[in-house]
């Protein structure tokens, strides 16, 4: 099995930079795609992006392309999300996800899970 943990998520005010991270232990060689995805309260769960294990190919959601970037450090095993002008729209638990297929936006493709990090942006 692989285990998920993140971590960096924090209050911040809107235009501030904020840097999540992934850390994935157990069977991490089976891992073929990393994503986050977010939530916030009353609304379905959203995909942020993701990233190939081995490849390094990046996929992002609309709401967040050119302010958020997926990288993936494979000897550390660890995933990151760094988001950049960051808005109140962004508020949300944000939790992190793994595959063992190619996978990109659709939640029910990951298998394994985090326990989620929350980010809240104030204005």
């Amino acid at each position: 099995q692989v285990q998920l943990v993140e971590s960096g998520g924090g209050l911040v005010q809107a235009g501030d930079s904020l840097r999540l991270s992934c850390a994935a232990s157990g069977r991490t060689f089976i891992i073929d795609t990393m994503g986050w995805f977010r939530q916030a309260p009353g609304k379905e769960r959203e995909f942020v992006a993701a990233i190939r294990w081995y490849g390094g190919n990046t996929y992002s959601g609309d709401s967040v392309k050119g302010r958020f970037t997926i990288s993936r450090d494979n000897a550390r095993n660890t995933v990151y999300l760094q988001m950049n002008s960051l808005k109140p729209e962004d508020t949300a638990v944000y939790q992190c996800a793994a595959s063992r297929r190619l996978v990109s936006s659709e939640p029910d493709g990951y298998e394994y899970w985090g326990q989620g990090t929350q980010v809240t942006v104030s204005l």
